[in-house]
This record gives structure tokens, C-alpha cells and sequence, in this order.
């Protein structure tokens, strides 16, 4: 099962413009060119480079906002919101019968979750399934997976513009049960760990996820051993 999670600092404001995450980026970095080409500015100085973190790329969280059910009809709807996040993503795939973490690897947040597929599977596994979300759907991830001799259970997505079929969503909400696992991951890593990485470059990020990952498997170990034995 894969997923991701932005991990990193992000403002304050969560109705962000783009106009406004614009300027807010152009106060921090000046020109932004020059940075997303990993090129440093000419009137930066050795003191200000070494604050500024050149790996870590802006990527942005859509949350989709819902009515809740007996809510007043005349009261103003929760609107979507576009979170800018600006740090690092941890990537993970975790086994489906004791939900230790297996795989992992680290990029900066604007990275492609798809893309990262082949990494996060283990030729070594003896189980074929493989759950994830839509984000990893594609034909060249479908591919990959046929000629390792695994069975996709990746989520659909339905076409735009156009109802999802009910015979899909059906299948998705089978997915959901089992894909669903991976999120206590990182809702355990985010809230009972506290988890936030404050470093600077990818190779100092890297480590501390895979730490935090290594910790979170020591403590699934000491949950699952103190689990009483089935009869």
C-alpha cells in the first residue's frame, strides 16, 4: 500500500491566492528562477545561502470540503481549500497483514506520487496485491506491476465532467477498506510522534523520516508482541 505526506511548514492563512503564494514565495526567495534551477542568486552571501533549504520544492494540499449531514440549508457551505506546503514528502509502502512499514523513500513535495511506484515494491514480497490511491494509477504503473506479477488494486478515477459509475465506486469503496490502513501511518506520526522535519537538504530530510519511519516500526513491533496470541 503507498502513500504519501507533505511534511514540512506551511502559512499560517489557508485561503492562499495564487497572486498572494506568489509574492509570499518572492519575499522568501527572491528569484524564483534561479532557485527551482538550482541556481544561487549572485547578491546572496555564504551566511544567507546556508539558511536557505534549495532542495525543499512549494506543492499544494487540496482539501475538499463537505456539508455535514443536518447542517442548516441556508447557512454558508464550508468552501475548498488550497494549502501551500513547503518542505519535504515521505513516501511509504506498508504490508497489509501487521502494517509495518516495508518500503520508503523521500522527495521534495512537489515530487509525483505515481512516479514513485516502482520504488515503493518489493520484488521480495510473497503477497501480489497492491493498494493505493488514485495518484498512482497510471498505464506505465500498470504496466510495471503486470510484469512483476502483481495485481493492481489501484483506485479508479472517473472521467471529468462525468458521474463515477456505481460500479466502480463500488470497487473503490472495497479498496478504500483495506488502502485505508496506510493512513494510520502517518496520522501516527503526524499526531503520537509530532512529526515535523526542520532541516535543511534533502540528504539531512532523508535521514530523519527514515528514522521517524524506523521508530514508528518499534513501536508497531511492541504493539503487535503484546497482542494476545489467537488460539
Amino acid at each position: 500500500m503507498c502513500r504519501v505526506i507533505v511534511m514540512g511548514a506551511c502559512p499560517h492563512d489557508d485561503h492562499v491566492q495564487s497572486s498572494n503564494w506568489g509574492i509570499f514565495n518572492q519575499h522568501i526567495w527572491g528569484d524564483y528562477d534561479q532557485h527551482s534551477q538550482g541556481r544561487v542568486p549572485e547578491d546572496w552571501k555564504p551566511a544567507k545561502a546556508r539558511q536557505k533549504d534549495r532542495d525543499a520544492r512549494w506543492s499544494i494540499k487540496y482539501s475538499k470540503a463537505k456539508v455535514r449531514e443536518g447542517a442548516d440549508p441556508k447557512a454558508a457551505k464550508p468552501v475548498d481549500l488550497a494549502i501551500p506546503m513547503f518542505g519535504y514528502k515521505n513516501h511509504i509502502g506498508i504490508d497489509k497483514a501487521h502494517g509495518l512499514i516495508r518500503t520508503w523513500g523521500a522527495s521534495a513535495a512537489n515530487a509525483h506520487d505515481g512516479a514513485r511506484l516502482p520504488e515503493l515494491i518489493s520484488m521480495g514480497n510473497t503477497g501480489s496485491g497492491v493498494w493505493a490511491d488514485t495518484a498512482y494509477r497510471s498505464k506505465k504503473n500498470e504496466a510495471f506491476l503486470a510484469a512483476g506479477m502483481f495485481k493492481s488494486h489501484i483506485h479508479q478515477r472517473r472521467k471529468p465532467r462525468r458521474p463515477i459509475p456505481g460500479r466502480i465506486a463500488k470497487a473503490n469503496t472495497r479498496r478504500s477498506k483495506i488502502r485505508a490502513h496506510v493512513e494510520h501511518v502517518f496520522a501516527g506520526q503526524k499526531h503520537r510522534m509530532g512529526l515535523v522535519v526542520r532541516t535543511i537538504g534533502i540528504a539531512r530530510a532523508t535521514i530523519k523520516i527514515g528514522m521517524a519511519n524506523l521508530v514508528y516500526n518499534f513501536q508497531r513491533l511492541v504493539w503487535l508482541e503484546g497482542r494476545t496470541a489467537p488460539v
